[in-house]
């Protein structure tokens, strides 16, 4: 099967409105850290054909066992990188698939080459889809990787069938965990890439990331929940407990496998809310 070899061949290593917090992030935008201020090639990912969300979690915080339990209505849906290759989207559709986010870039020198298949594929079928940029905080600044994002793919539309843009924020797959910044540095360069997706598109983008490196890495900073959805990943039985400023999560990658390519996800509410969301 499909999500076999994907998983033998490699280990898996591991509608919120803008409210309250709209002027902390824009004067935290404008401290963005030394270590991420660099130009727009100051690294160049080896591997970033393997580097998607989740490809980190699994190494730093394994996987659960038992079944997936929902407590409210979730919608099935899937994410997706260059690593997966063209993608049955018509399959992944009837094996009830309702939503996919697709890799657009990493840093500032990748872009998924698959992407047009992906993302444009998984609209033709009828999922509401969005894109999604792997954030490297140690090559660039936070603008500087949100406008590449968005002038590869992040973009957004009110057409009730694309996503805000997402930003993948997760262990450091090429070094050290908190990409060598501080915590002050990391919610700077977050609130940077933020508030340019949002001045961009006029979305403010999901943040994807786990409550331990949120913890670790940012001190479990809470000034994003007002703006930005939360997309967690916790590969066990429930969500868990939420990183600071979230009281529910909005999507939940709940596993590395199953029945779509890619890894598994809900949105956290029936369809009409997951098209709510789309529309803004």
């Amino acid at each position: 099967m499909f999500r076999t070899a994907r998983t033998t061949r490699l280990s898996r290593l591991g509608a919120v409105g803008a409210t309250t917090f709209s002027a902390l992030l824009l004067a935290a935008a404008a401290a963005v850290p030394a270590q991420a201020a660099g130009g727009a090639h100051d690294f160049v990912p080896s591997h970033p054909e393997r580097d998607w969300a989740g490809s980190t979690v699994a190494a730093h915080e394994g996987h659960g066992s038992g079944g997936v339990q929902p407590m409210v209505t979730q919608t099935s849906g899937m994410d997706v990188s260059g690593y997966q290759g063209s993608v049955d989207w018509s399959t992944a559709w009837a094996d009830g698939a309702s939503f996919a986010y697709v890799k657009a870039t990493e840093g500032t020198g990748y872009t998924n080459p698959d992407f047009a298949q992906q993302y444009n594929g998984s609209y033709n079928v009828g999922m509401i889809r969005g894109a999604y940029h792997f954030a490297l905080p140690n090559a660039s600044s936070g603008a500087t990787q949100a406008s590449y994002f968005v002038n590869h793919g992040g973009g957004w539309s009110a057409d009730g069938q694309t996503l805000p843009p997402a930003l993948d924020i997760e262990y450091n797959p090429y070094g050290a965990t908190c990409y060598g910044l501080s915590q002050s540095g990391m919610v700077n360069w977050i609130a940077s890439f933020s508030n340019t997706v949002h001045s961009l598109t006029g979305r403010y983008p999901t943040i994807y990331t786990t409550t331990n490196w949120w913890t670790a890495c940012t001190g479990n900073y809470g000034g994003f929940g007002s703006t930005s959805p939360l997309w967690i990943a916790r590969y066990n039985t429930s969500p868990g407990a939420l990183p600071n400023g979230w009281s529910y999560q909005t999507f939940w990658q709940y596993s590395d496998s199953g029945t779509f390519p890619g890894d598994q996800d809900y949105f956290n509410g029936a369809i009409d809310r997951l098209q709510a969301l789309a529309l803004g």
